[in-house]
C-alpha cells in the first residue's frame, strides 16, 4: 500500500483506532486476527474496512497486516505528530458561575451542620416549617420514604441536566487511549516512544481538575438540597421530636426496630431505611424518565 495512501486511512478515526487496536492485538508483528479476537474492541464496519482497504490480507487461518512494520512506522509518525498533540489539548469546560459558587458555600455551611449543633437546629427549624405538617398528615416511615422519592428525582434530574457526560468520556478517551499507546510501545520495548507518552500522561493528569469540577458541579447543587432534608431527619429521631406512636419499624430478620436502634453495622434504622428508599427511587425515576447520567 502507498505510504500516502496510508496516511490518508489513518488520519481516519475509525480507521486509526481499528489500526491501534489490530496492532496491539498481532504486537505489530505477522500474527493472524481472526474476527473473533477483535470483536470486543473493533466494529464489524471497521473491521471490514481493514479488510477493503488492504490493511489487513488472508492469511492462512485468518487475516494478517499486510506490512506490519511500515503500517507501524506510518502510524506511530502519526501518532506522535498530529494525534498525539490533538489528545493532550486541554479540554474546554466551562468555569463555574457565581451562583454555582455560592452553591458551594451553602453546602460547605450545611455539611457543617452534622457536627454544629447550632447551625443544624437552625435548618431543621426553617425545614420543619414546611415538613411538619406532612409528619402531622403521614406516618414517620411514609414520611421518609415521601422525601426519598422527592430528592431521589431532583438528584436525578439535577445530575443529568449538570452533568457534561460528554467532555467526561472525552477526558476517560484520552487517557485509555494514551494507556494503550504505552503498553504497545512497551511491548515493542521503544523506549523513546515510552518518554513522550509518560510526559503526554503528565500533561493530561494536570487536566484531571477539569474533570472533577465537572463531576462535583452537580454533587453540589444536590448536596445544597439533600443535606438540610437529612437533617431535618436527624433532628426529628435524635432531637424526641417524633410523634408518640412512632416507635420504629417491623424489619425483616431484626423484627420490631426503634428509629435509633442501630441496624447495619453502626447505621441507625432511620438513616437505612432513608438510603434504601432512596436508592429505590432513584432507580425507579431513571428507568422511568429514561435518564442517562454516566457517560455512554
Amino acid at each position: 500500500m502507498p505510504g500516502e495512501q496510508l496516511e490518508s486511512l489513518i488520519d481516519t478515526p475509525a480507521i486509526r483506532e481499528a489500526v491501534a487496536i489490530v496492532l496491539e492485538r498481532t504486537n505489530g508483528e505477522n500474527e493472524e486476527l481472526q474476527w473473533g479476537d477483535v470483536k470486543d474492541a473493533l466494529s464489524s464496519g471497521q473491521w471490514g474496512r481493514l479488510i477493503e482497504e488492504g490493511i489487513l490480507v488472508s492469511g492462512s487461518s485468518g487475516f494478517v497486516l499486510s506490512n506490519p512494520e511500515h503500517i507501524r512506522q506510518k502510524f506511530d509518525k502519526y501518532d506522535a505528530s498530529s494525534e498525539t498533540a490533538a489528545q493532550v489539548d486541554k479540554i474546554e469546560t466551562e468555569p463555574w458561575a457565581w451562583y454555582d459558587k455560592v452553591a458551594g458555600v451553602c453546602a460547605l455551611i450545611f455539611f457543617i451542620g452534622y457536627w454544629s449543633p447550632q447551625i443544624r437546629n437552625v435548618i431543621a427549624s426553617v425545614d420543619n416549617i414546611i415538613l411538619g405538617p406532612v409528619t402531622h398528615a403521614l406516618p414517620f416511615y411514609a414520611v421518609v420514604l415521601l422525601l426519598a422519592l422527592v430528592t431521589g428525582l431532583y438528584s436525578t434530574v439535577l445530575q443529568s441536566r449538570l452533568m457534561d457526560t460528554e467532555k467526561i468520556q472525552q477526558y476517560k478517551d484520552r487517557m485509555e487511549r494514551l494507556n494503550r499507546r504505552k503498553e504497545t510501545a512497551e511491548e515493542r520495548e521503544d523506549e523513546e516512544a515510552l518518554a513522550q507518552i509518560q510526559k503526554e500522561q503528565m500533561k493530561a493528569a494536570g487536566d484531571q481538575l477539569g474533570m472533577f469540577k465537572l463531576q462535583f458541579r452537580p454533587m453540589v447543587w444536590i448536596m445544597v438540597l439533600t443535606i438540610p432534608v437529612f437533617l431535618w431527619l436527624r433532628w426529628k429521631v435524635r432531637g424526641g421530636h417524633l410523634g408518640v406512636g412512632e416507635t420504629g419499624l417491623i424489619v425483616p430478620l431484626a423484627g420490631s426496630v426503634s428509629w435509633q436502634q442501630t441496624l447495619l453495622g453502626l447505621m441507625p434504622t432511620w438513616i437505612v431505611w432513608y438510603f434504601l428508599c432512596s436508592m429505590a427511587a432513584r432507580q425507579v425515576i431513571q428507568k422511568t424518565l429514561n435518564i442517562q447520567i454516566s457517560p455512554s
